[in-house]
């Protein structure tokens, strides 16, 4: 019986342990689930926390900071601040909802932009009518009274004008003005009008054909380019400080309108900025343009795209930029000489090598006889040219003319010699002389200049 005992008493134990074993086996499993469930929720805890910053990130940051970087080309748009704490999708989600924001803001941008420029490109189109109705009114007031302040009103109304016809050239709006071919000269000189420093801005004519011009349907355009150009020369330059402009023609190539200021210059994102426009991109925004708004390189842009010209900017020798403006052989011609040129044009600047010798002309012929041993001169044979001072008048001597003869051939001035001897011997045969007068008596330095040789 003892050892029955003895082997219920080893089964119990055996039991007891293994009781034992379990309960400790299941407390340990039970633990390490506790442990894991709490590292997951930590974790859980973890990237709910870093999804809600990125969230807020988004919605403070990186939103606003790719809005701004439409305009502002040089602004960073920030990235994923916890990258490691966000799975992959929920990161691709985040950055789609970027571009998301960015589409829906451009497309937002470009419909307000193209309802800014339907409002714009009317009203520009009646103040444009209003101001050449003005324009006109003042062109008739100038024919009527003799003062200036018409003059400086009509240059006022003439850069209003300017401003409005920009305004409406970039709002995709036609120029709106008709031309005839023109003279490329008189097209530079119609520019500078339109610039409130005109007096600054000097004309070197370097054409070889004078009478080059522009096709008619490139004439107001290039005026229109040429005067944003200038503008913004003289506005970025020193008062006192001229702005030059070179015509030049090429060969193949057709003409150049080169511009040089002695301005501030530009830094390189601005001059990049401006190459940008300048190239005339299929689209500028009106909120692109700045506060207030910088549209001149944007309308010659548009008119560079719309018309074929090419333009170009550099830094220029004189300190401040250069423009250089060119306008393709296709769209120039050479006008008629029944043309006339406008007074005003600058003549072209010839080198030394092709300036003619001037030829000798009649001033420079025979010197003047003098008288030999007290007897008169004979009858001039020759045309002087050459200027002599003036003589002294005696008081018997004529009143002056006043202005300059024309010059008289060598018959003409026998015949006055003879018509004033002529008339000599009358009046002193009247006063009862019975002499006739010799010809030294009448021959007086005064009266032969007065009636035989030119004046000059």
């Amino acid at each position: 019986m003892g050892w029955i005992v003895a082997v219920i008493a080893v089964a119990a134990a055996v039991a007891a342990a293994v009781r034992a074993q379990n309960s400790a086996r299941a407390e340990h499993i039970a633990l390490a689930r506790a442990e894991l469930a709490d590292r997951q929720a930590k974790a859980a805890n973890t990237r709910t926390a870093a999804l809600t910053e990125e969230i807020r990130q988004l919605a403070r940051n990186r939103i606003p900071a790719a809005a701004l970087a439409l305009t502002h080309p040089t602004a960073k748009v920030p990235g994923l601040r916890e990258a490691a704490e966000v799975d992959g999708e929920a990161a691709r989600l985040l950055t789609e909802a970027v571009q998301a924001a960015r589409d829906a803001v451009m497309e937002e941008r470009g419909r307000v932009d193209a309802a800014a420029r339907a409002a714009m490109r009317g009203t520009s189109a009646k103040i444009q009518s209003l101001l050449n109705q003005s324009q006109q009114l003042l062109h008739e007031l100038q024919h009527e009274y003799d003062d200036p302040r018409i003059l400086q009103l009509d240059f006022r109304n003439e850069l209003a004008l300017r401003r409005t016809q920009a305004t409406a050239v970039l709002c995709d709006a036609w120029p709106g003005l008709a031309r005839q071919n023109s003279p490329l000269v008189e097209i530079v000189l119609g520019a500078q009008s339109r610039v409130a420093g005109y007096e600054r801005v000097k004309v070197s004519n370097h054409l070889r054909q004078e009478r080059l011009a522009l096709v008619a349907r490139a004439a107001e355009p290039l005026a229109i380019a040429l005067a944003e150009i200038l503008a913004n020369a003289t506005a970025y330059s020193h008062p006192d400080t001229d702005v030059q402009i070179t015509l030049q023609q090429s060969g193949g190539r057709g003409a150049f309108l080169v511009v040089d200021d002695a301005g501030i210059g530009m830094d390189d994102d601005a001059l990049d900025r401006a190459r940008v426009l300048l190239a005339g991109p299929p689209e500028v925004l009106l909120t692109e343009l700045g506060d207030p708004p910088r549209t001149g390189f944007a309308v010659v842009g548009r008119l560079v795209a719309q018309y074929g010209f090419d333009c170009h900017i550099e830094a220029s020798p004189f300190g401040g930029m250069r423009t250089i403006l060119r306008v393709p052989a296709h769209l120039l011609t050479v006008l008629d000489e029944e043309r006339s040129l406008s007074a005003l044009a600058p003549e072209p600047v010839r080198t030394p090598a092709a300036a003619a010798d001037p030829a000798p002309t009649e001033q420079e012929t025979a010197p003047v006889p003098q008288p030999a041993d007290g007897q008169p001169a004979a009858l001039p044979s020759r045309r002087r040219r050459a200027p002599r001072p003036a003589p002294v008048r005696t008081p018997s001597a004529g009143p002056a003319t006043g202005r300059a003869q024309p010059p008289r051939t060598p018959e003409q001035a026998g015949a006055s010699w003879a018509a004033l001897q002529q008339g000599t011997l009358n009046g002193r045969s009247l006063a009862g002389r019975s002499a006739a007068p010799a010809p030294e008596d009448h021959d007086h330095p005064g009266d032969r200049d007065e009636q035989g040789d030119d004046q000059t």
